[in-house]
């Protein structure tokens, strides 16, 4: 091994229950409470010295795995294979840097553990690969930020020449028919190299939130946060709302769209988005209620900034062609985009933007990055609802990625008491003020956590794998 590589030598889980405050749906299913997957990362440098990083994420399961397998028989399967990465990444034996390393694991080894979870599956539905992604992703975030402490520099300082040993041509094909190339460029090239320290924080409408008084039931949290839509826009500031809608009643959404849009307007919100949970089948349900909002809702339709993942997620079994609604308002993929292969399939079919998530791994959602900037598609960072240590490399990627606007951010929303730790810290990384959150206290190597300043004890990991007592020689 080179001085600035590193290999991964052991690895720590920890699960982190969280309950909501309100509920939170995803098309037919309902989140009341998620588990946080934290992971503690060993790394050995070249001459053998250790360090460490940390990761986290949501195991959103009803996001991750929508099915009609019972949510506990899921979300135990997502657990296991956490325990089954532990197991993988303590004994990898890749080296190099993250994006490499990220890589070979993502390429050669997550397909095999998935391929061993689903044969222990015997009968049951397999997981899916999204799924498998998320709880990857912990481990991958935990990686890189190993290394810049390992460094002692921020990771975003790394994803250049100067620390990659492979350069994109090595990850990264251009779309047919173009003159692009990817040879002797880096994700450094396709990085906002000075990251502001404000976003605009989009706030998630979701589809049981309430939109005013005479929806009460008084059964709401009474707990010091807002409840109803204008109190959160008038509190926080608001300029952007997403609005998740049903992708299968087209008057309900309709409906929303223009209940949630007046009351946008009236409180001073500039811009909003609409997520058809992925149920859409016809592109014509999608530009119907478009064209209506066109000619009955004039000042609701120009505050749609873009429209996110109408279709069905799975691009290879549902080619739909889109260009007709990309042709009106920009459409992103979400959970379609996995890697930058579907983005190249979605930009194919008339996608024209894409929606990138930490939960997909840092490695995977680089590349996407990398592959959408080449081929001139608009991004956006979209939230998982993400709560603690989650937050800070999901607006980080957002603050570097280069957006169309700012970066989704909810977990206030729905778990805000979850976060109490991290926000003595990090204050604006977890509230919403003007409108939008303020990064100024991300500092150090890795992300910036600061994680010696954050007032939180974890639990026991409930697996420890590899070596945590010495170094290794590489």
């Amino acid at each position: 091994m080179k001085p600035k590589q590193i290999q991964p030598i052991g690895a720590q889980v920890y699960f982190l229950p969280i309950q909501t405050r309100v509920p939170l749906r995803f098309g037919p299913e309902t989140l009341t409470h998620v588990v946080c997957a934290r992971v503690r990362l060993r790394v050995a440098l070249g001459d053998g010295k250790p360090a460490e990083g940390w990761g986290e994420t949501p195991l959103s399961v009803q996001w991750a795995w929508p099915s009609r397998l019972s949510y506990e028989e899921r979300h135990q399967a997502m657990k296991h294979f956490c325990e089954m990465l532990a197991e993988a990444w303590a004994g990898f034996s890749s080296h190099g840097h993250p994006m490499e390393i990220g890589s070979d694991f993502l390429a050669w080894e997550l397909p095999r553990l998935r391929d061993c979870l689903n044969q222990k599956r015997t009968g049951l539905e397999p997981m899916p690969w999204l799924a498998t992604l998320v709880c990857c992703s912990a481990f991958d975030i935990a990686l890189h930020d190993a290394y810049g402490n390992a460094l002692g520099c921020p990771v975003y300082e790394t994803y250049d020449r100067q620390h990659m040993s492979r350069d994109l041509a090595e990850y990264l094909v251009p779309a047919e028919g173009t003159a692009i190339s990817f040879a002797g460029r880096f994700p450094a090239d396709f990085l906002v190299s000075s990251r502001p320290s404000l976003l605009r924080a989009w706030h998630l409408v979701g589809g049981m939130d309430l939109l005013g008084e005479e929806e009460r039931t008084g059964e709401e949290p009474n707990d010091g946060y807002p409840v109803l839509l204008p109190d959160w826009i008038a509190r926080d500031g608001l300029k952007c709302l997403k609005v998740k809608l049903r992708g299968n009643d087209a008057p309900w959404d309709y409906q929303r769209l223009v209940a949630v849009g007046r009351i946008a307007r009236a409180g001073g919100v500039l811009w909003l988005a609409a997520d058809f949970n992925g149920t859409v089948h016809d592109p014509a349900y999608v530009i119907d209620i478009l064209d209506r909002l066109l000619w009955e809702e004039p000042d609701i339709w120009q505050m749609i900034l873009y429209v996110e993942q109408p279709f069905p997620y799975d691009l290879a079994e549902n080619p739909i062609d889109v260009h007709c609604v990309s042709a009106c308002k920009p459409l992103f993929l979400d959970e379609s985009a996995h890697d930058w292969r579907l983005v190249e399939m979605g930009r194919g079919l008339g996608w024209n933007g894409v929606a990138l998530k930490t939960c997909k791994t840092q490695t995977g959602t680089l590349l996407a990055l990398c592959w959408a900037k080449a081929h001139g598609m608009a991004l956006m960072v979209q939230d998982l609802t993400n709560p603690m240590l989650a937050q800070i490399p999901h607006l980080l990627l957002a603050a570097h990625a280069g957006t169309i606007m700012g970066v989704e951010t909810n977990g206030m929303q729905f778990y805000p008491a979850a976060s109490r730790p991290e926000a003595t810290v990090h204050p604006g990384l977890y509230q919403r003020r003007n409108g939008c959150v303020d990064l100024s206290t991300i500092s150090g190597p890795g992300f910036g956590y600061r994680l010696e300043e954050i007032p939180r004890r974890l639990p026991e990991p409930i697996l420890t794998c590899g070596d945590w007592s010495k170094s290794r020689q590489g």
